[in-house]
């Protein structure tokens, strides 16, 4: 295992940074929970953030948690996907591919997003069944953002380009 600084990771996959900030400020406009800063990129701790109200319910919380994972998700497929499957031999694929993992990358929740959602799981009111099937999630989206000292967010775009590669080799 080798260690290059977070910082120059950041710098390398800065459009996953802004995609994922982006996500997030597009969750709190969905759920209407008022946004009052966005920083979209910057070469320090945290790489991007998003300000914004006190959520009123589990569901607001959850939803501005865990849309950049999926946003990242499909954004990053969107572009890695083509510039893969291209029989043009032009730098606009590796750029199209260096984009889509770069978004991937920064698919997984940060912990304060997680830290809110395990909070918000503590709620008596909270739904049983809302529970059992956000703490797995929850567990799961903590492994990856954890696991990031250990390249868990490059496996994960790996993992993500490699399964729709075979979905479309093999369909």
């Amino acid at each position: 295992m080798f260690f290059i600084p977070g910082f120059l990771i950041s710098l390398l996959t800065f459009p996953g940074v802004i995609v994922h900030e982006l996500a997030h400020q597009l969750a709190c406009r969905y759920m209407k929970v008022p946004v009052y800063e966005v920083c979209y990129f910057q070469i320090k701790n945290p790489t991007g953030y998003v300000v914004h109200g006190k959520t009123e319910n589990f569901t607001q919380t959850v939803v501005i948690s865990i849309l950049p994972f999926f946003m990242n998700t499909i954004v990053g497929l969107f572009f890695f996907v083509p510039g893969y499957f291209s029989t043009a031999d032009s730098g606009l694929d590796l750029l199209l591919m260096w984009f889509g993992i770069s978004v991937l990358m920064h698919a997984f929740p940060s912990r304060e997003d997680l830290h809110q959602i395990f909070q918000g799981m503590k709620e008596k009111k909270l739904n049983f069944f809302a529970k059992l099937i956000m703490f797995p999630v929850a567990c799961v989206m903590w492994i990856g953002t954890v696991g990031s000292v250990i390249w868990l967010d490059l496996g994960y775009a790996i993992l993500m380009v490699s399964l729709v590669q075979m979905a479309i080799v093999y369909a």
